[in-house]
């Protein structure tokens, strides 16, 4: 796993300061704390910090093609690298490394753009083509690796995070107030925005071609997660298939050329992943966990009977209130506002495995791949429900209702009877956008200040979930899975694992988002997904013969910290300071009284406000460190 950092200029012929372009990559030191590298010529540089995985001693980059007319660096894992360097090498390829990343310049060779189609893995790399004197910028299918870019008149500049964009002298930081809207609305910032206005997101699944002629390009997409169901097998060949194709390709994310380890949660999908995992490993796999002294937070029981059975070399760590003390560091990590709070139990996760391997196995995904959130069973039952009512009565009456019904946020979701017939009177993918939505529009419009809401001028944050709802129309529960893997896997629980153990020079590799197995699992039908309103229900069949009934069955639960006690208790003091001051920086974007009203009100317990109140806090924190006094100025 690594970092890359890059500049091309408009005008081929302008030099390139190499001193400049290492500074952007030492920022990204962290990615790559093992070699670095940095190759410029006429109008264009390339930078590169390596963590050192497969060939140690010869996959330092940027790398070249035999004749020096290819340059690229590279952030991933190529997976099945191994069987395209000998197709390769068949047609006459000469590679003088043992590293992934050489395949890349000769498939390039061999089929220009379309080399990504051919690739397994996780990857974001840039390749300079000499001869055409043209940039290609490339990210993988689901968004595992991130690349960002800022382009203007004169020049295009590109980093695997955004702080090393912002290393170059006079790129703007102008805040993206949609881009705020929509942090506010999820947690993070969705699409190809990023908070500042001017630096973009390369979406999961694109590719980016810059030459002179071509300067304002747009992204093009090369694939989409689009399998139809297949209704023609039975239960127990759904649970053959996707068992052995999960076994292959957990296999496969175990090529490295140093030790793999792995997360362990105690949840289904990493204890299914330790479980297949084990028996391909030489010797006892190590496997990492954390807890929580809150028992209701906690799975450590659980991860120790995984642990247990498969003889594995358990390490776990008990996350602390102290942990909240690392949430500078996560600011500088994330470079943007990301309010998930359980990065900081996943940095501190990474921490402890980081003591002992450089790559971990993780279960991510699953839960998107297969229905396993409690939202997907609820969100099914309010679907019967809808269509038992015609369109005037849940426009008219169930919406009035819903305005009219006093908030309990403080009870579970399934007993809010202002939440249910919310969702009752819109259509299913807008009730979707308001499920995940920790802050939903009439908060939003008071929460943000009165000049910030003029400025935005109608934006619709909910736009991410219910353009990607409705590729599948017909099938809601397809249609939520739709929504998730095109923003709160990429846009979320990806970036959050990448920033949190790229932090620490940690690589985790997540076999139940690689591409072929994601495919298989969109044909299996919903109605095995969930079952009687089970979810995840034809993973729970797989997975049976893995592991016990009590991993299996148990009630989910989510990875998170207590945040709304923590910021009763030890966040209380952090909060007032970095939120409520008239004078700070969020008092620029924000109502500051009415923000202290919902504290107050979180802090009386007569309103649960955790997940609103833990992303004003990591704003204020992000701003106090990512905006100078100049760069106070907004922009829609």
């Amino acid at each position: 796993m690594c970092g890359l950092v890059g500049v091309i200029y408009r005008d081929g012929q302008r030099p390139v300061d190499g001193r400049l372009l290492k500074a952007m990559a030492d920022t990204l030191v962290h990615r790559g704390p093992d070699a670095d590298g940095v190759w410029t010529a006429a109008g264009v540089g390339l930078a590169h910090r390596r963590l050192s995985i497969i060939d140690l001693a010869g996959g330092d980059q940027p790398l070249t093609n035999e004749e020096g007319s290819l340059q690229v660096v590279f952030n991933g894992e190529i997976y099945n690298f191994l069987n395209l360097r000998g197709e390769l090498i068949s047609k006459g390829h000469h590679f003088a490394t043992r590293s992934d990343t050489e395949v890349l310049v000769h498939l390039y060779e061999e089929l220009g753009d379309r080399l990504v189609e051919r690739l397994r893995g996780m990857f974001a790399f840039a390749l300079w083509d000499g001869r055409k004197r043209r940039l290609l910028l490339a990210r993988d299918r689901v968004g595992l690796k991130p690349l960002y870019y800022y382009r203007d008149e004169e020049k295009l500049l590109f980093a695997s995070e955004i702080k090393g964009i912002l290393a170059f002298p006079g790129v703007p930081r102008e805040i993206d107030l949609e881009a705020l809207e929509d942090y506010l609305s999820y947690g993070v910032i969705p699409g190809d925005r990023s908070i500042f206005e001017g630096i973009r997101k390369l979406p999961p699944a694109h590719v980016l071609a810059v030459d002179e002629r071509n300067w304002s390009a747009a992204p093009r997409r090369y694939w989409r997660l689009d399998a139809e169901p297949d209704e023609g097998r039975s239960v127990d060949e759904w649970s053959e298939a996707l068992r052995a194709k999960l076994a292959e390709t957990v296999k496969a994310h175990l090529i490295a050329d140093v030790p793999v380890g792995a997360f362990l949660s105690g949840g289904l999908d990493s204890s299914a992943v330790v479980a297949l995992a084990a028996p391909f490993v030489g010797e006892p796999i190590q496997t990492f966990s954390v807890g929580f002294e809150e028992d209701q937070f906690s799975e450590l029981p659980y991860a120790r009977r995984v642990a247990k059975r498969f003889g594995t070399r358990h390490v776990e760590e008990i996350v602390t209130p102290r942990a909240v003390e690392s949430l500078d560091a996560l600011v500088h990590h994330f470079d943007e506002p990301f309010a998930d709070s359980s990065a900081v139990a996943t940095l501190c996760l990474a921490q402890v495995a980081a003591r002992q391997v450089k790559v971990v196995l993780s279960g991510d995904g699953g839960d998107e791949a297969f229905g396993g959130y409690t939202r997907y069973g609820q969100d099914l039952r309010e679907a019967a429900w809808r269509r038992r009512f015609p369109a005037w009565m849940r426009r008219t009456l169930l919406r009035g209702a819903a305005r009219c019904w006093p908030k309990a946020d403080w009870l579970p979701r399934a007993l809010r009877v202002k939440t249910a017939l919310t969702n009752l009177s819109l259509d299913p993918a807008e009730a979707y956008a308001n499920t995940i939505a920790i802050c939903r529009g009439s908060m939003r419009r008071a929460l943000l200040n009165a000049d910030v809401r003029r400025a935005l001028d109608g934006h619709c944050p909910e736009a991410a979930v219910t353009s990607a709802f409705r590729t599948s129309p017909d099938d809601p529960l397809r249609g939520m899975i739709c929504a998730d893997v095109a923003m709160l896997l990429p846009d979320d629980f990806l970036t959050k694992v990448d920033r949190a153990s790229m932090a620490v020079g940690l690589e985790v590799r997540p076999p139940l988002v690689d591409h072929e197995f994601l495919e298989l699992a969109a044909k299996v039908p919903s109605r095995l997904k969930v079952h009687n309103g089970e979810t995840k229900w034809i993973f729970k069949q797989m997975c049976k013969s893995l592991l016990p009934d009590e991993i299996v069955f148990r009630r989910k639960q989510g990875f998170e910290i207590p945040v709304d006690q923590w910021l009763r208790g030890p966040l209380r003091e952090q909060f007032v300071s970095s939120v409520l001051e008239k004078h700070g920086r969020l008092a620029s974007y924000i109502d500051t009284q009415f923000a202290d009203r919902l504290y107050r009100a979180h802090l009386r317990r007569t309103g649960r406000h955790g997940a609103v109140l833990w992303s004003l806090l990591v704003l204020g924190r992000w701003m106090d460190k990512y905006l100078g006094s100049s760069a106070l100025h907004c922009t829609a």
